[in-house]
């Protein structure tokens, strides 16, 4: 089976006070054979690259209104008289928070949406054609569902 990959490199902001942030190169990415997620991965070019994956759904809905809780919270704002979109993440190792430009991201979850549309991921998966292969019946089935003790209608010797 085909799988399609959309990937969109970018320049984040990581906030450090409300007067100071420092660029983080960071690439989105989306598989059509993970169609529930969205991957992505900072310090692009680093010895050690860090890696987030959380719902797309939370990231679309992130770009219109506040959302998640949790590790991973999304919302848009407005900062200098830029839309963009906040990204909270906690994790033991510490948390940060992610300022993206909303155009880009949301251009590049419109390109995530038109390979898999919303509703349609469990397609991608082949849960159901997974589950009737699993579940089909086989010659050796026959086998199994016998009666391994025929009953005892026996005519010799009674």
């Amino acid at each position: 089976m085909h799988h399609t990959v959309v990937e969109r490199e970018l320049e984040l902001h990581l906030i450090l006070s409300p007067e100071r942030s420092i660029p983080v190169p960071a690439r989105l990415g989306y598989r059509s054979d993970d169609p529930f997620a969205v991957h992505v991965t900072f310090h692009i070019g680093s010895d050690h690259p860090v890696h987030w994956t959380f719902a797309r759904e939370l990231l679309v809905e992130g770009v219109f209104r506040p959302c998640g809780h949790g590790d991973v919270r999304v919302w848009p704002t407005k900062v200098a008289g830029r839309s963009v979109v906040l990204m909270a993440l906690s994790s033991p190792d510490g948390d940060a928070l992610l300022e993206a430009p909303a155009a880009q991201v949301s251009a590049w979850l419109e390109r995530t949406l038109r390979v898999v549309p919303p509703g349609s991921e469990a397609e991608q998966l082949g849960i159901d054609d997974g589950l009737a292969e699993l579940l089909a019946p086989t010659p050796a089935d026959d086998l199994w569902l016998r009666d391994p003790w025929p009953g005892d209608d026996s005519t010799d010797g009674e």
